[in-house]
């Protein structure tokens, strides 16, 4: 293949200039209307994405992040908790934790759809804590505190084992909230249900991010939460907007965390045209891993039969994970990396006692993974140019540990 042209990573370029026609209308609109913040554009874009994730309410927010803490908040959990999560997610999960006044603490992730590993979660709950007679939750020895919460984090747009997690959340009476920043619109199907559930619908609530990157992403930032419970929504409504029942009645000290109205129109135009960015993702995805099946030494994503995965990211696994990003640069072809240092060996958790080899799945697999480009627009001959430079690369590997391999041979 002799085309030279770049490949992005990411072309959000050429996806906003097919919208411009659809999207100029939502800037005038607020311009005639002076209706920036919340008013009736805001409540349009909660009730479509409500139905879209199958839930029952949508509150618009500021960020990912604020979705994160304010759902933790507003189902339950208090100052001084713990809350389980993964190490191998971006700090936006663990951020939300913290800011609702609670503790992160980790299990690890399973190998191949590196999501949460319910057996971990269950060993974490048997062998950490002691349960509370009286509250039902579990007490962590460590850190003497309650155990309230777990936050499964549906990574790269493939859902985690939602039933084992819930399971386990029911019998310790664990709030769940789901962090769903990068699936909107993958599905799970839970066998005690026997039904396909969407990603947002399986918690006592769920967080999004529109950050302009993801799947349903605004032109700047933004968030959601969604829930089934009416009592957790009309708190996340009241803390995301400075703790108000009503104007200039504040029941709390809340935040100031609401959704621009020009944001919530852009999206609410982008929703319209998910499901068929999604396909076209899935389709992409099917396409790279019929050309990397024949690919020594790369490990593509696994789909569990569970999961309607939606490709937020496509991520790889090799052992020269450095030399194969610089290999594709020099062709021309971007690549990312989600997410190289394990949130427990980051600098921001120093304090908190984690070591190397405390999580072994989530730092081997964060040595290894490699982000190649996705998104709607690529194109099956892109494709093709990102799997021959990466079959190249390995073969230039295998090549060179062969011929190391006989140079020892030959000194023996």
């Amino acid at each position: 293949m002799s085309d030279s042209s770049k490949i992005p990573f990411l072309d959000l370029a050429s996806l906003h200039q097919e919208l411009e026609p659809e999207l100029l209308p939502v800037f005038q609109k607020a311009l005639r209307t002076a209706g920036f913040v919340g008013g009736p554009t805001v409540d349009e874009f909660e009730r479509e994405f409500a139905k879209f994730c199958d839930a029952t309410y949508c509150v618009g927010l500021a960020s990912g992040t604020d979705a994160v803490r304010f759902a933790l908040m507003a189902s339950g959990v208090q100052p001084g908790d713990v809350v389980i999560t993964v190490p191998h997610t971006f700090i936006a999960t663990t951020e939300g934790i913290s800011q609702a006044g609670a503790r992160p603490d980790f299990v690890d992730i399973d190998e191949c759809t590196y999501c949460m590993d319910a057996e971990k979660l269950r060993e974490y709950l048997e062998r950490e804590c002691d349960v509370n007679h009286e509250t039902g939750k579990p007490y962590h020895r460590k850190h003497h505190a309650p155990v309230t919460a777990v936050v499964p984090v549906h990574l790269y747009g493939q859902t985690a084992d939602m039933d084992p997690i819930l399971e386990l959340a029911r019998r310790y009476n664990l709030i769940v909230v789901e962090d769903a920043c990068q699936a909107h619109g993958a599905e799970y199907f839970s066998q005690k249900q026997n039904r396909w559930r969407k990603a947002g619908s399986m918690g006592h609530a769920a967080a999004f991010s529109f950050y302009p990157g993801k799947n349903l992403g605004a032109c700047g930032e933004a968030g959601a939460a969604t829930t089934n419970h009416e009592e957790i929504a009309k708190k996340m409504r009241m803390l995301r907007d400075h703790g108000q029942s009503k104007k200039y009645y504040h029941d709390i000290e809340g935040y100031n965390g609401r959704l621009d109205s020009i944001q919530a129109g852009i999206l609410s135009v982008k929703l319209r045209h998910l499901p068929k960015w999604n396909e076209k993702r899935q389709e992409a995805a099917r396409r790279y891993n019929k050309m990397l099946a024949q690919v020594a030494g790369v490990v593509p994503p696994h789909q569990p039969e569970w999961s309607r995965a939606v490709y937020h990211l496509y991520v790889v696994r090799v052992q020269d994970r450095a030399g194969l990003q610089k290999h594709l640069s020099g062709a021309q072809i971007d690549t990312g990396i989600h997410y190289p240092i394990p949130l427990h060996l980051q600098k921001a958790y120093a304090g908190q006692g984690y070591a190397a080899g405390n999580f072994p799945v989530t730092e081997k697999v964060a040595a290894e993974i490699v982000s190649l480009p996705m998104y709607p627009q690529l194109t099956e001959s892109q494709q093709g140019r990102v799997v021959e430079h990466l079959r190249e690369f390995v073969s230039q590997q295998h090549g060179k540990q062969d011929r190391a391999e006989t140079r020892v041979t030959s000194t023996v």
